[in-house]
């Protein structure tokens, strides 16, 4: 069974950093599901219009299906704030194991106001707080603190996840 790990959490909590680099040591393929947003929804949000379940459900499909034809595997950075997106990923790529991205709302706030030319402006992360649903008991996944360097975070994603990784072969390089 290929590893399909989605790096989910709010805007600024470092999903394509911690996933490419998690990717890297895990040796298969990263991709940033911020790559596959409609332009309509890349303008809204840049426009500091959150999107709703309708604007995101075509986006989440996409990102399924990217997820389901990674044959060796891949991490992908995908937000997945909500129950409901995170089944629709599970219904696409039955076997995906979540990794929720967390820190402190002045963290992530410092960070998101520190980032320049991304598309999420500061004004949406309250909006993505209040819409994250945590990973419940039943989900495949892990939540981890953010706090740290890159290094430190996905060693702790590492160990996070062990038990999942250590089930399925990796790719051979």
């Amino acid at each position: 069974m290929a590893l399909r790990i989605v790096v989910m959490g709010v805007s600024a909590a470092g999903k394509s950093t911690v996933g490419r680099a998690l990717a890297d040591r895990l040796g298969v393929p990263f991709r940033d599901a911020d790559d596959l947003h409609p332009e309509v929804n890349l303008r809204k949000m840049t426009s500091g219009i959150a999107l709703d379940d309708h604007d995101r459900g075509p986006w989440l499909d996409l990102v399924g299906a990217e997820l389901q034809a990674a044959n060796t595997g891949m991490v992908m950075a995908c937000s997945a704030l909500k129950r409901d997106y995170r089944d629709r990923l599970r219904d696409v790529a039955p076997s995906t194991v979540f990794l929720h991205l967390h820190g402190s709302a002045e963290l992530l706030a410092a960070r998101a106001a520190a980032r320049s030319g991304h598309f999420m402006p500061l004004s949406l992360l309250d909006s993505q707080l209040a819409t994250l649903e945590l990973l419940a008991p039943d989900e495949a996944g892990c939540t981890i603190d953010v706090s740290g360097d890159t290094d430190e975070i996905v060693e702790r994603a590492l160990v996070a996840l062990r038990p999942g990784i250590e089930t399925i072969t990796p790719p051979s390089r």
